[in-house]
């Protein structure tokens, strides 16, 4: 066989044992999904996590789950999923305070940075401050004078120490210089209670947690905390253009993976979750729970956990939290 013709048949071989590797490699996925749920059913979180897994069984041609593993904070779920195998069918649908607040005051067994590989951030959601309706402000500037004017009488309620509205609230306060007591709850639920009644003068909550109560007239909505204005309430100027440029606390939930997943199962999850965010019911559903859709870049959502692991740092300190 001449030299040319001999080469020639090899490489031929080379290419088809190539291809022949390739097309061995079984396309994910090949089994049901599962999407891990660091709190109990029936919050934002867990809301989220569920519409995504029924658009993501409808794209992907699997089963996609939900797991709810409470406890800990969300640290228990983290590190489940951290130790899973990194082969794409063990997922969690991450939120801001499990991975940018949690590890900032407490020593969690998991790394955010480390120990997760970030899909895609699918939808955030601001914190609106709620007052009563015996603070005589309608504004954001009228709250701060009015405080400024009565300092130490006037108390705030967070959902527990060191939750995300503790912390928004303590950052305002620090930077608004005002003295206000915080008076720590066991859940957002009860700290909306006692500020309907009167019992505590601001509450930083979730959008779905006030607003329903803006129309009985007890409680006024008078900033947010995103850096542009609620859809639901445009009327409502944001605390950065009310006199503190830079503030921002928004929280999100985001889908995760473990350290060492294949990059080409996180490129196709991350289009999977545009494909999901990119339908009118899906939008409907996020807007009525008050959350804005994203669909970030894996990259662009690994800048953001990054961004907010400094903002909850500087929070935690305005909060004199110390890690436990």
């Amino acid at each position: 066989m001449p030299r040319f013709e001999f080469f020639t048949t090899v490489l031929a071989l080379l290419l088809c044992a190539m291809g022949a590797g390739v097309q061995a490699q079984p396309a994910w996925p090949q089994k049901p999904i599962r999407i891990v749920v660091p709190f109990a059913p029936g919050g934002n979180t867990d809301s989220i996590a569920r519409v995504m897994a029924e658009r993501f069984t409808q794209s992907l041609g699997q089963a996609v789950v939900v797991d709810n593993k409470v406890g800990a904070g969300g640290a228990i779920a983290a590190e489940f999923v951290a130790k899973a195998p990194a082969d794409g069918y063990t997922l969690m649908m991450a939120a801001m305070p499990v991975m940018a607040v949690l590890p900032v005051i407490s020593k969690a067994n998991f790394d955010p940075l480390k120990d997760f590989v970030p899909i895609s951030n699918v939808g955030s959601n601001p914190f609106v401050m709620g007052v009563h309706k015996s603070v005589p402000a309608t504004t954001l500037p009228e709250f701060v004078a009015f405080m400024r004017k009565n300092p130490g009488k006037f108390n705030y309620a967070s959902g527990g120490s060191g939750s995300v509205s503790h912390l928004s609230a303590a950052l305002f306060v620090k930077r608004a210089d005002l003295n206000m007591t915080h008076i720590s709850y066991k859940g957002g639920a009860p700290a909306v209670t006692d500020l309907l009644g009167g019992n505590v003068q601001m509450y930083f909550g979730n959008f779905s947690e006030l607003y329903p109560h803006v129309s009985g007239g007890n409680i006024r909505i008078i900033g947010v905390s995103s850096d542009k204005r609620a859809v639901q309430l445009p009327q409502v100027a944001t605390i950065a253009e009310s006199g503190f440029p830079g503030f921002k606390t928004v929280t999100w939930n985001g889908l995760m993976a473990p350290a060492g997943t294949p990059p080409a199962v996180v490129a196709r999850l991350a289009e999977a979750v545009k494909e999901a965010l990119a339908s009118e019911g899906t939008h409907t559903k996020f807007q009525q729970m008050g959350v804005d859709a994203i669909g970030s870049t894996p990259k662009e959502f690994a800048d953001t956990l990054r961004a907010d692991i400094a903002i909850w740092s500087e929070a935690a300190k305005a909060a004199n939290l110390k890690m436990e």
